[in-house]
């Protein structure tokens, strides 16, 4: 009697324990936490073709400077490459583009005399190395160049006039910066130096001219990659 007037008197005390406990308790269907993917990451791997444009000047060397001056253009052309991403933030690659050029200077140093040059047709196909921060590339890139030039004469005092056009061959260098906007879309921003070979221009003539050439571009370009 006396065991079960205890457990009758216990009871009302183990009964309102049992809710505060029970809310210490794990709650096994408790909402999940929202949940957020992650940013991708930049990848620079495979082939990609683009647009590019921008502003060139160029110089007449060996002797050729006061006949074909300096010309200076715009240009707007292709490219097309491929990236191979080396390490975690080292690429290299290969690139090639083709610019149509409007690069020409006039000019009459004497009365009597004058000429006229362009560079059109610029070609270069070069190696690249980059170092990637984020969605940024810092790049190097050097390799083939090359121009189709053309020089004009008119010498009232020989009564020689002419035109010939020649595809100079050289170097490129460069340096820029490449930034993916979207996984597959890139802009970027260059500067690139070329030399150009030597050539004999008007050959058997009485002004004939030797020149070799170079040039600086700025330019800005947009590629997608694949």
């Amino acid at each position: 009697m006396r065991q079960a007037t205890l457990a009758a008197l216990i009871a009302p005390f183990v009964l309102a324990a049992a809710p505060a406990g029970a809310a210490d308790l794990p709650n096994r269907y408790k909402a999940p936490a929202e949940y957020y993917s992650p940013a991708p990451v930049a990848n620079w791997q495979g082939f990609y073709v683009g647009l590019n444009g921008g502003y060139g000047w160029g110089a007449f060397h060996d002797g050729a400077d006061w006949v074909f001056g300096r010309p200076t253009g715009g240009e707007i052309g292709f490219t097309a490459g491929y990236n191979h991403i080396l390490a975690p933030n080292f690429v290299v690659g290969l690139e090639s583009d083709f610019d149509f050029a409007g690069m020409k200077d006039v000019r009459s140093p004497w009365l009597g005399f004058a000429a006229a040059s362009s560079m059109n047709d610029l070609f270069t196909i070069r190696g690249r190395v980059g170092y990637t921060v984020d969605r940024a590339m810092f790049f190097v890139t050097g390799g083939f160049a090359g121009a189709r030039n053309t020089g004009t004469i008119g010498n009232l005092w020989t009564g020689f006039a002419g035109q010939q056009s020649t595809f100079q061959t050289g170097w490129a260098l460069g340096a820029g910066v490449e930034y993916l906007v979207m996984p597959n879309l890139s802009v970027k921003a260059e500067y690139l130096y070329t030399s150009l070979g030597s050539d004999r221009y008007f050959s058997f003539s009485p002004n004939a001219v030797q020149a070799s050439a170079t040039t600086s571009q700025v330019r800005a370009g947009v590629n997608y990659h694949f």
